[in-house]
């Protein structure tokens, strides 16, 4: 029988509800099938991120070893397979995808290093070196048709954003959250074309293993994707192991290293503070994140 971690579940259920909850209920199921239908056999313990189950595997028909993941097929995670399959032609530095079942959502990928992310490397500007690299790989090639596209999350946001303001408490974090819907809108009007991420941060990095001839380089995996500015890549690196000091280094290398406009890359990042500000206020939030709202201070230049 497979374990299913305790944290996947109640994440599942906080983010999906009774669909989420039922999602978790049948993972049993769904994971045995798959190791049977795939010819594959368990190889350790399951891993879990915020929504998925993980499964380090061995393949028993030529014994190479993969990761079968599971998850809900949803606005964010249906464009996965895509955009693997994509970056993967490219040589873009993410992982491989082997194998994929499009009614379910599973997937078998390359197997990476689990005990190597990027969060292990002491070094924090190291870490945003090697995560400004990877970005800079990926965000070259253009989206295929099908991503769900920024420009449709930022008009949404900018109608949502007015009224939303007023659901904070703090009269200078409004001041902050219409600033940055201000910042987005003197750029949504051209959103990009770009394969996104979106959510590439240091523990969404993974050492390769020398088996997949990969060692020594480090590989992206877990997106969100979606076609848009590669401006609206930045914040994770930004805000994951954050350093208030550090937020204009950052922001400068990663802005550097991928080649984009200052001030088109800043707009976009606001837009991240603007996005999760939004869900938060829905959720019921009455203050920004600490670190988020200090995030735009140093971008606007108010610190």
């Amino acid at each position: 029988m497979i374990d299913v971690p305790d944290d996947l579940v109640v994440n599942l259920g906080a983010h999906s509800g009774v669909a989420g909850r039922a999602f978790a209920d049948a993972l049993p199921e769904l994971a045995e099938r798959f190791l049977a239908g795939w010819g594959l056999r368990l190889d350790g313990a399951a891993m879990s991120g915020m929504c998925a189950l993980v499964l380090p595997v061995v393949r028993r028909a030529d014994g190479r070893r993969g990761a079968l993941k599971l998850q809900m097929v949803d606005e964010e995670t249906a464009g996965e397979p895509d955009a693997l399959r994509v970056w993967g032609a490219a040589g873009a530095g993410a992982v491989g995808l082997l194998q994929h079942d499009a009614a379910s959502g599973t997937m078998l990928l390359e197997r990476l290093d689990e005990q190597r992310p990027l969060t292990g490397v002491a070094d924090a500007r190291e870490a945003v070196r090697v995560l400004a690299e990877s970005l800079s790989r990926l965000v070259r090639v253009p989206a295929p048709p099908g991503m769900r596209r920024l420009g449709d999350a930022a008009a949404r946001m900018l109608q949502e954003a007015p009224g939303a303001a007023g659901g904070l408490a703090d009269e200078e974090e409004r001041r902050l959250l219409r600033d940055c819907a201000a910042a987005v809108r003197e750029v949504a009007g051209e959103p990009g074309d770009r394969l996104l991420h979106w959510d590439l941060h240091y523990g969404n990095v993974l050492a390769g293993r020398a088996e997949e001839g990969r060692a020594g380089e480090w590989v992206a995996l877990d997106p969100k994707p979606l076609s848009g500015d590669p401006g609206f890549e930045l914040f994770p690196a930004l805000h994951n192991r954050f350093d208030a000091s550090e937020v204009l280094w950052r922001f400068d290398l990663l802005s550097g290293v991928l080649g984009l406009d200052r001030e088109r890359a800043r707009a976009w990042t606001l837009g991240r503070v603007l996005q999760n500000g939004l869900w938060g206020i829905r959720g019921g939030a009455r203050r920004l994140p600490a670190d988020h709202a200090e995030i735009a201070r140093r971008l606007l230049g108010r610190n």
